[in-house]
């Protein structure tokens, strides 16, 4: 009778807990607010890069299409991460921690090791790499608390 589970603490009058992160879901929103203007930002910067300096058109494009792939494994970790925190559920929030990896990754390669790095690029990676350091913290809590969920049935 595991189904009548859940009606059963209803009908007790005890809800199930919230523990949903409001701090996690606030940063994500954050971020993607954060990684859109990011994006439009170095698509600036790689006009401007492509105009001003000896930009070899094979890294250019290396380094465009690698762009639009972090616009979407980060579309895809922002919403599995708000997903998993607001549904409490454990696999969307695994999901966008995994992705959390190639998204650091790519946000290192803008920083340090891309063909031109511009000084205001080396700032606004290294914010991004802050709010990850963030994330990554309220992702283990989450999935801490979405753990003791399952403990206490």
């Amino acid at each position: 009778r595991s189904c009548c589970h859940g009606e059963a603490k209803m009908a007790r009058g005890k809800p199930p807990p919230v523990l949903s992160l409001a701090p996690l879901e606030i940063l994500l929103l954050l971020n993607s607010w954060y990684f859109a203007a990011y994006f439009v930002a170095e698509i600036l910067f790689f006009i401007y890069k492509s105009l001003v300096l000896p930009y070899a058109s094979a890294n250019l494009a290396l380094d465009l299409v690698m762009l639009f792939l972090y616009l979407g494994v980060e579309i895809i970790r922002i919403f599995f991460g708000s997903k998993g925190n607001l549904s409490q559920r454990k696999v969307p929030l695994t999901i966008s921690l995994v992705l959390l990896g190639p998204s650091t990754i790519m946000a290192i390669y803008y920083l340090i090791m891309q063909t031109y790095v511009l000084r205001l690029e080396l700032t606004i990676n290294a914010i991004l790499l802050i709010f990850y350091v963030f994330e990554l913290v309220l992702y283990i809590v989450g999935l801490m608390s979405f753990s003791s969920i399952i403990a206490a049935d």
